[in-house]
């Protein structure tokens, strides 16, 4: 997170400021508009608004926070409010804390939220989550009132005090927005409800008060933004209190002398007047006139301050009160406030004339010079002939620093200044003002004759002795509180007091002017700040005013005060303007001339770069060409040194190499013969294990033959015993098949028998020729018969042998393999699948046989039928 600083009139960026981690809540700056604090939820930072630095950060605990930091107005305290309701206040220079606010009653515990303090910094007011108002006394250090809202009001979200311009800062009435959108405006005095604004169905969202108190702007609930008047919503804020000073009328010049009667007044307080010299007056009571009249109308200014009883009140103490000063200055100078004019005359931006102010005027502070150079601008704006007049920043210097955080009185102040107090001062314009300067050496060689002839004797005239303090307006002899004091008088009296108080300051330090005789002195003691009682001076001038004659008095050639008027600024033209005309037109053409002549020049200053930049590049050239041949010179020269070290270094390292070789040799051999030995002892560890294992593989492999011998054993039990399981099985197999072919062929027989009887009944007398082939049928036929069998018993014989030789190698092979039982059992599957085909085979050989010798019986019994 960071800060933007900006420009109101050029809307430029000034500056930016980083330091926050979490979004900033609370801006407050220094009345003098030096220092600002920023505040979130973890952190306070003070900055320095003049180098936009961070002086300062104020870390605390997570679980504490921070609810505000802030100054308190017109002084240097800071206020931090924790969200533990703890309060303390810090020295701003040198931030060192100078009290801490005790805990509040627990009988009225609030938490809280919001703060507002009076413009005097006195009273805090604090309110949060409830209807209860704290109100504390700073100076005291303790709480002293609480107010306790309407029942109505459950949670305060807004305070603020509104200013009046006769409560001298100790604000009365207490703006206070709740959480249903309405802001009461209260006495916290008389706890009296005085005013409110907002309602239930038009809330206000939040609002702020303006520095004078006549407005007050809100922004609503539904987004809108209203501007109330303070006078229209009630005329009982706006009365002015009863006039605390009354002035006893002098008696007549010859009763009394001058020295008159001086009487501080307070309301209900017994006031004794000022002993006189010749007479004595009895004491009185004063009491405060309760009805609002005021005596001497016409002496009032109009916000109701009466210049006689505050000349009266300057003539005893000297000054006006620091703390209402600027009110007072306010008021006798009727200052008009025109908002309107003056952002008129801003709007229009930094004069031409004032662009580089600060080259000639370089002021640290940046917001004090951009003060200064929009104040200036203002002026030239307003009228042309302050665009050339050379001192009006020191003229304006200390007005612009004394008000720099509220640029429209300064403007006004010093306008005003202008036309009272710089009368004639520009009749001989761009010169000083002879004719203002005459007067006051007029009034110099009435008073002090002697102090005349010395200046007149060195050569020194009236614009080293009077100019200079007219000019700075004794802003460079004048320490900070010598001048407002002097102001003080000033603003309260005639404009010819301004050129009385240059006569009274040279007659004051006669002494020290008298000493002098070179003019570097004069000028450095019109210029510097010298050991002179301001009070003094002052003196010396209301004596002047009163003892200087009518014909050389001031009084006759100045004009009387006249205010700047309201709405719009006068018109100022009071000096020669066909000399400030020919001065533009002057500064124009030279201006013109001034560009001409840059922009040849920037030609010439182009041609006579290129030129010198040329010569420049050339000598630049040669001399790089001169080093490169000497730095080539050079080169050879290491070149050639080189040469012989290298070949010195050949040498050495030839020998180093020679040395290298013989040690690695020696190292080859010796690593060579360790390595012929690990080799040697690692066959031999290998040998070792290699016999180690052999044996283990013959006491193995023995093992394996016992257990394979036992195995071919019972192998071969079983074998013979299969083999006579065969043998049995093939031999009652072989007589079944005999037996069956037996009877078959019985069976046939017969059958034949049958059938040739039959037949030999049937053709006995026709068979004679056919007997000879029927006896040669029957001997194929038995032939046949007898070919077949033999034929089977071959066929059975060389199965048997097959199956036995098949066995004998498969037990070889289980021998030889005794763990490949699978392939053993394979094998017996697969004999037995042979023999049963070898079965069916004979099986159906029989068959076509049998078939075949039927149909060779059938045929000639078919042929002789």
């Amino acid at each position: 997170m960071f800060l933007t600083c900006m420009e109101t009139v050029t809307k430029e960026l000034v500056s930016w400021m980083r330091g926050h981690e979490s979004s900033v809540f609370s801006i407050s700056v220094h009345a003098s508009g030096r220092y600002a604090i920023t505040t979130s939820s973890d952190t306070a930072q003070l900055w320095d608004l003049d180098t936009f630095q961070r002086k300062r950060k104020l870390n605390i605990l997570q679980s504490v926070g921070i609810q505000k930091v802030f100054f308190l107005p017109l002084s240097n305290t800071i206020l931090s409010c924790f969200k533990d309701n703890s309060i303390f206040a810090w020295e701003c220079d040198t931030l060192s804390c100078k009290y801490q606010l005790p805990a509040p009653p627990e009988s009225s515990s609030v938490l809280y939220k919001v703060f507002a303090v009076t413009r005097d910094g006195r009273i805090l007011a604090a309110g949060g989550k409830s209807n209860h108002l704290h109100l504390w006394c700073l100076e005291a250090k303790q709480l002293f009132r609480i107010i306790q809202m309407p029942t109505k009001v459950r949670a305060i979200r807004h305070l603020e005090f509104l200013p009046d311009s006769f409560d001298a800062g100790s604000n009365q009435v207490l703006g206070v927005l709740s959480q249903d959108g309405i802001m009461r405006f209260v006495n916290i005095q008389t706890c009296k409800l005085l005013f409110e604004i907002g309602s239930l169905d038009e809330g206000i969202s939040s609002s702020v008060i303006s520095p004078h108190g006549r407005y007050i702007a809100s922004i609503m609930e539904n987004g809108s933004l209203n501007i109330y008047s303070v006078q229209a919503l009630t005329q009982e804020i706006n009365k002015p209190p009863p006039p605390l000073v009354k002035v006893i009328e002098d008696l007549p010049k010859s009763k009394l002398n001058s020295g008159g009667l001086k009487m501080k007044v307070t309301s209900g307080r017994v006031q004794r007047p000022a002993k006189s010299r010749e007479n004595k007056i009895q004491a009185r009571i004063l009491k405060q006139d309760l009805t609002g009249n005021f005596e001497n109308k016409e002496n009032e200014a109009s916000d109701g301050l009466n210049k006689k009883r505050l000349q009266i009140l300057l003539k005893g103490y000297g000054e006006y009160p620091t703390k209402y000063r600027m009110f007072i200055w306010r008021s006798l100078l009727q200052l008009p406030e025109n908002h309107t004019a003056f952002s008129s005359l801003v709007d229009k931006g930094v004069h031409v004339a004032f662009l580089n102010l600060q080259k000639k005027y370089p002021i640290k502070s940046r917001k004090l010079l951009r003060v200064l150079q929009r104040t200036l601008s203002a002026l030239a704006h307003w009228s042309a002939i302050f665009s050339d007049t050379p001192y009006l920043p020191l003229l304006a210097f200390p007005f612009v620093k004394l008000f720099q955080n509220n640029q429209l009185i300064c403007f006004e102040v010093v306008a005003t200044l202008i036309i009272n107090w710089c009368q004639h001062w520009f009749e001989y314009f761009p010169n000083p003002p002879i004719n203002i300067l005459s007067l006051i050496e007029n009034v110099l060689a009435f008073h002090d004759k002697e102090l005349l002839q010395h200046f007149i004797d060195h050569d020194i005239t009236s614009q080293l002795y009077a100019w200079p303090l007219l000019e700075t307006v004794f802003s460079e002899v004048l320490t900070r509180e010598e001048w407002l004091k002097l102001f003080d008088n000033v603003f309260s009296n005639h404009p010819s007091f301004l050129l009385m108080t240059v006569v009274a300051y040279n007659t004051c330090s006669r002494a020290p002017l008298l000493n002098c005789s070179l003019r570097d002195d004069f000028e450095y003691f019109f210029h510097h700040r010298n050991n002179l009682d301001i009070s003094v001076v002052i003196r010396e001038v209301y004596h002047l005013m009163d003892t200087t004659p009518t014909d050389i008095h001031p009084n006759d050639k100045l004009d009387a005060f006249v205010a700047l008027t309201k709405g719009q600024y006068p018109v100022f033209n009071q000096y020669p303007k066909f000399i400030v005309d020919y001065q533009t037109q002057e500064r124009e053409r030279i201006r013109n001339d001034e560009l001409d002549f840059l922009r040849e020049r920037q030609m010439v200053e182009d041609m006579q770069a290129e030129v010198d930049q040329q010569r420049v590049e050339d000598e630049a050239w040669y001399q790089k060409q001169e080093l490169l041949r000497k730095a080539e010179e050079t080169r050879r020269e290491m070149l050639l040194q080189e040469e012989e070290k290298m070949a010195q270094q050949r040498q050495r390292l030839a020998s180093v190499k020679r040395e290298l070789r013989a040690k690695e040799m020696h190292l080859q051999d010796a690593t060579r013969r360790r390595f012929l030995k690990l080799q040697q002892d690692q066959r031999e560890m290998e040998l070792r294990r290699l016999n180690d294992e052999i044996e283990r593989k013959v006491h193995m492999r023995d093992q394996e033959i016992a257990t394979t011998a036992k195995d071919l054993e019972m192998r071969h039990l079983e074998l013979e015993s299969q083999k006579r399981l065969y043998e049995k099985n093939l031999i009652r197999n072989q007589e079944a098949v005999a037996k069956e072919m037996r009877e078959d062929s019985d069976t046939y027989r017969r059958k034949v028998d049958l059938e040739e009887h039959m037949f030999h009944k049937l053709i006995e007398a026709g068979q004679t020729q056919n007997q000879k082939t029927q006896k040669w049928e029957e001997a194929k036929e038995k032939d046949f018969h007898l070919k077949s069998e033999k034929k089977a018993s071959a066929l059975s014989d060389a199965s048997r042998k097959w199956f036995l030789e098949k066995e004998l190698d498969d037990a070889l092979e289980h021998a030889e393999h005794p763990y490949n039982t699978v392939s053993l059992n394979q094998r017996r599957v697969q004999w037995d699948t042979m023999e049963q085909d070898l079965m069916e085979r004979v099986r159906n050989l029989r068959q076509r046989l049998t078939a075949q010798a039927r149909n060779r019986c059938r045929t000639p019994h078919l042929l002789a039928t």
